[in-house]
């Protein structure tokens, strides 16, 4: 697969790397569902057969699960290690409610935590997962703390994720910013005003997550599976997935039908590709949940769209938007 570098590191990423949100499964506050540990580790596996070389997870994940799982899947595969990439910054307590805490030495019994789930002496690339409430002086505090990390060997390289410009400035006041994390999608275009302008300016590296909308865009998506989504998957209340943005999002996928089927390709991986093709955008983190998911989506990297697609999809949203 074709790689680029992330930002100011020595990180060469392929363009689509292996996201595990919904691996960590069932029994948390912003899980998927249930989830079958070998399908994890069968689509972790399959993905990196198809040349994905970095994997992002995080400690909130399933609560500590997902790392754990992505170390399985480590384990058992006998190909050069990928890079890994997690984040820290969202703690829970004994009945599993999430909080933001970015204090130094919360931090640091997270990245000890991380290491020993991951079963690794040093993660790749460890980014703040969100930024604090607003004016909380515990995002220098935080950042400050990852550099020292960073210095000390036990991470590679730093980042953030969900961070806006303002906060980006921040942080970079204190250390460079390797990377930023943000949700981008044909339905979440958000960034595209002032954050992607300011990483591409100013050299920060960016792997956007939700590249096909949290399964909208996957093609596989109808209103009866939207409906039947279990009660602890997050999406069964979001707005993306409810009427009237459902009805919307879903005459957007069958527009997008004919371009993948143009390039003999899935929905998702137009969707994906279309994110891609932004010159600030290094990578798209893409979730698979089975081997055969894996083999249908994690070859967008590879996937070019020529401006006159670019242009028909812009077509396609304006008019659904509209």
């Amino acid at each position: 697969m074709e790689t680029r570098t992330l930002g100011n590191s020595d990180l060469n990423i392929t363009r689509v790397g292996y996201g595990a949100w919904a691996v960590g499964g069932s029994g948390w506050q912003f899980a998927w569902g249930s989830q079958d540990d070998n399908d994890s580790i069968a689509a972790i596996h399959r993905s990196l057969e198809l040349g994905v070389n970095w994997i992002d997870t995080a400690a909130v994940y399933g609560l500590g699960h997902s790392e754990e799982v992505v170390a399985r899947a480590l384990k058992s595969w006998s190909g050069p290690r990928p890079y890994v990439f997690t984040k820290c910054g969202l703690r829970w307590d004994a009945q599993g409610n999430v909080q933001k805490v970015l204090t130094a030495d919360s931090i640091r019994r997270e990245v000890e935590d991380s290491l020993r789930r991951l079963s690794l002496d040093v993660i790749d690339l460890y980014q703040i997962h969100w930024p604090p409430d607003p004016d909380s002086a515990q995002l220098e505090e935080g950042w400050s703390t990852m550099a020292n990390l960073k210095h000390e060997g036990k991470v590679r390289w730093i980042g953030v994720s969900n961070f806006n410009v303002e906060q980006l400035k921040r942080a970079q006041a204190i250390a460079p910013v390797t990377s930023l994390q943000p949700p981008y999608s044909l339905v979440h275009r958000e960034i595209e005003d002032a954050i992607l302008p300011y990483c591409l300016r100013d050299k920060i590296g960016v792997i956007v997550y939700s590249p096909m909308a949290s399964g909208l865009l996957t093609g596989a998506m109808t209103r009866e599976r939207a409906a039947k989504l279990p009660k602890d998957d997050w999406r069964k209340s979001h707005p993306d997935f409810t009427e009237p943005n459902l009805s919307r999002n879903l005459v957007l996928v069958d527009r997008l039908r004919g371009i993948a089927k143009r390039h003999n390709r899935s929905v998702g991986e137009v969707a994906i590709a279309w994110t891609l093709r932004h010159p600030a955008v290094t990578g798209a983190i893409v979730g698979a949940r089975n081997a055969k998911q894996a083999e249908g989506v994690m070859r967008a990297g590879d996937l070019h769209l020529d401006d006159k697609e670019v242009n028909e999809i812009q077509e396609f949203f304006a008019e659904t938007a509209a």
